[in-house]
Formats: C-alpha cells, structure tokens, sequence
C-alpha cells in the first residue's frame, strides 16, 4: 500500500494562531511579502507590546488636548470676551490701560482684539513668577480700556493655562526635554507599527478579515485589524507631524530642509543704519507708546499693515533696540490660514520688509499646515474632533492588540513567544535592501533606530542562551 507524501505546514506564528495555514500550492511558490510575512509579524508584535504604553499615553493625553481648545474658551470667557461696544478704542490706549494696571516686566507683544466680542492682550516677558518661554497675557476690553484679568501664556497659538498645563502633559510629561524623549519614541514607532499592521492585513485571506460571526482572539484580531487599517493614513500623519518638531529626528528634518532650500523664512526686521534716541519697547514710558520721539506709535504701525493687507487676527512685536523695525504678523492658524508679515521702520513708518505665506518654500507650507492640523489649529473645531477620534482609536486598538496577546496564552497567561530566525526565510536579495532602508530610517529617527538595535541585540543574546542550554543549533 502506498502512502501519499505528507506536505509540511510552516509554523504558525502570533497572527496566524487560528487560521488556516498555507495549502501546498502556496508553499511551493512563496511570494516576496509571503516571506515576509512572518518578519514583520515579528517586529509589529514585539513593537506593539513594549511600546503600546507608550503610545498609550500619548493617546490619552492628546484626547485630553484636543478637547482643552473648547474647555479654555468655556473656563477663562471673562478674560477672553467682551460685551460689543460701539467703538473700539485706540490700540496705544488699550496697552496704555494695561500697563497702568500692571507696570512689570517688559511688553513682548500685542494682540489687538481679532473680533468684536473678544479682549486685547498686552503680553509681557519678565515678569517675576513666569518662565522665561511664557509671557503675562493682559486683556483689555478693547471698548472701555478696562482690564478683564492677566493669565500665563504659551507658544504661538496663545494657550492660556489649561490649554498650557495639558499641551505640557502631552508634549513631555512635564519633565522638561528628558520626557520629551517619549512622545518622540512613541511618534518614532507608531507608523512602523502601523505600516507592519497594514502588510499583516492585506496578507491576510479575505475570509479571514470578517468581523460578523466570529468569536475569541479571532474576532479580537479582526477588530483590531479592520479599525486599524481605516485608521492608517491619521496614524502616519500624526507620527510623522510629531517627528516634525521632536528633539532629534526633528533637528534631522530640519538640517534637511535647509540643505534643500526649503527652510521657514522670516521676515527681516533690521533697519539700516539704526535711530539715534529712539526709544524700544523696553526703554519707553510704560504708560504709552508714544513716549519716544522718534517712534511712530502703536496706532500709525497697525495702519500701515492693515494697508498692506495684514487683516485680524495680527501680532505686533515691538522693536527690540535701535536698530529693529516692528514686525506685524499675522497669526491666524485656522484655515485659510493668514500667515503674512511685515516690517515697519518706527522712525519714519514706512515698510521695510514684507513676507508672504504664498511665498514660503513648498516643504515650509507643508510643515506649517501638518503642525497645526497636528495641533488641532487648522480645521478648527472639526480638527479637535478628528484627533479626538484618532486618540480614541488608537486606546481602542492598544486594548485589542493586549487582548489578543492575552488570549494567545489561552487566558492564563500572556502569549507564546513568536519563533526567534524568521529573517533567514527572506531571500537575500530582498533581505539586504531592507536592512540598508532600515539602517538609514534609524540614523535619522534615532529614537527607532536605536531601540531597534538594542533590541535585535537582545534577541541574539536570548538566542545564543536558548542554542546553549537545548543544544539545538538554530533558535
């Protein structure tokens, strides 16, 4: 009697547990992601599981900071709103009121009121009390010239202390730049996590990818996948719009756009010569504006850059010595975004500079936008709420992938270990572009390259330990 030859199945690994292996016609002709499969089955687990607490709190807090846009205008509304008058006061009044009431420090800046219902701020930097990167926010009721309160502020967007305390909590843990190092590693893995989750998907039988009738680690599994896949391309944007203004991949994308010619312009804010007796911000009567000689004021500076087309919401920065303009920029983030400015000679109030977003280098327009949609800025309220969901998303997809490590241990304990020298089924014509992409992703992502590295050290220690106490030649 003869015996039919008995085909041997692969392996199953992690993501295949409960489905059904390969048929002898797809082992006989394994396709380039086929042998791949199993690799990055390898790295999206143990990726996943050692870094998902990190992108874990990354989630909650960023959930926390896209709704801190609409806590901060419910929490601080006296500050920020105003009953609507019938006439707006002169800007030089405003700050006159502001600094009468609060004579500390020097003025940095000055937001006039952008909309009618709402206060001016008088923005003021070493003030006792306040880090060196916040300002005291002022607001005037830009009708009356009544001071509606002071808060700390922060960063471009002007965040008051709620916004600030959270945005802190999300950025760093508020551990300064040693816990910035978290939200990079977490941004610097998230889209590889996210793209190996991609290729296990799409590698995945159709049948399989059914979430209706299933049950167990596989409708887990299931969920997991299908939510992931949707939510792929936010996930890579959020990665890669984090990176943008991290510690050491940003400081690489950065020297990167400047070799290109693509760097962020400013608007030049020298005026030749200098003015001898002109008075700065600094060195000027604190009640007034105007109390230099040679100054043109507050009010001619605003004039001059409304004629140039700079509408609200503006910041005007005051000059800095002798030998600097004021500059007036516009700071509105919201889409279509007003990101003009200009510089105003204080002795004669003629224009010196004027720089357009329209002619920001390409990369410089794309790192602005992906910044603020990143921020929840660009879009507004819808913004804050598609980050909202992605947050959400992503908790949702960190508890299932958990789960499904759990119930691979059969609800006992935590899942089998995936089998140690897959790389070695990648033929080498593939395996030797993948690792010189990798070699260079990681230098400049070091926060990914380096773990990588210390991990793939790890794993060949384990390994040499395993091959010594079983005797067995291959892990």
């Amino acid at each position: 009697m003869s015996v039919e030859p008995r085909t041997t199945a692969p392996p199953r690994t992690a993501g295949d547990a409960g489905e059904p292996t390969p048929g002898p016609a797809c082992a006989a002709a394994p396709s380039a992601l086929r042998t791949l499969r199993p690799l990055v089955l390898r790295l999206h687990f143990y990726a996943g599981v050692f870094v998902a607490p990190f992108l874990l709190v990354a989630a909650v807090t960023g959930l926390l900071y896209a709704g801190s846009f609409q806590a901060e205008k419910i929490v601080y509304a006296h500050e920020l709103t105003v009953p609507v008058g019938d006439h707006k006061l002169p800007i030089s009044q405003q700050v006159a009121a502001a600094r009468k009431a609060h004579p500390e420090g020097t003025i940095s800046a000055v937001r006039p009121s952008p909309q009618p219902d709402a206060t001016t701020r008088v923005l003021l930097s070493g003030v006792k009390g306040i880090p060196a990167d916040h300002t005291l926010a002022v607001f005037v009721d830009p009708y009356t010239g009544t001071v509606r309160g002071a808060l700390e502020q922060y960063g471009s967007t002007g965040a008051l202390p709620l916004r600030t305390w959270i945005d802190e909590l999300h950025r760093d843990l508020h551990l300064g730049d040693t816990g910035r190092l978290y939200s990079e590693f977490a941004a610097s893995w998230l889209w590889v996590i996210t793209g190996g989750g991609l290729l296990l998907w799409f590698g995945r039988r159709r049948s399989r990818r059914t979430v209706r009738g299933t049950a167990g680690r596989r409708r887990s599994l299931t969920l997991h996948g299908t939510v992931g896949v949707w939510a792929a391309g936010g996930l890579f944007f959020l990665s890669a719009t984090g990176l943008t203004w991290s510690t050491y991949a940003g400081a690489n994308i950065g020297d990167l756009r400047e070799a290109l010619g693509q760097s962020t312009p400013s608007v030049t804010a020298t005026v030749s010569g200098g003015h001898e007796g002109h008075g700065s911000m600094a060195g000027m009567d604190m009640g007034s504006y105007s109390g230099a000689r040679s100054d043109v004021g507050l009010d001619a500076v605003l004039k001059t850059a409304r004629a140039e087309g700079l509408s609200d919401p503006v910041e005007i920065v005051p000059p800095a010595d002798s030998n600097s303009a004021y500059v007036v920029r516009q700071i509105q983030r919201s889409w279509p975004e007003k990101q003009d400015s200009i510089a105003v000679d204080p002795a004669t109030g003629k224009v010196t500079d004027v720089l357009r977003f329209s002619d920001y280098p390409l990369l410089a327009k794309l790192t602005r936008w992906g910044i603020d949609a990143h921020t929840g800025t660009l879009f507004g309220a819808a913004n804050q709420i598609a980050l909202a969901g992605l947050a959400l998303t992503l908790i949702l997809l960190i508890l299932w992938g958990y789960r499904m490590w759990w119930q691979r241990g059969r609800h006992s304990a935590f899942g089998r270990p995936i089998p140690r020298g897959v790389w070695r089924q990648v033929p080498v014509y593939l395996l030797v572009p993948c690792v010189a992409v990798v070699a260079v992703v990681g230098y400049f992502v070091p926060l990914l390259g380096i773990p990588l590295a210390g991990f793939l050290a790890v794993d060949v220690v384990l390994g040499w330990v395993t091959r010594r106490r079983t005797g067995h030649a291959h892990a």
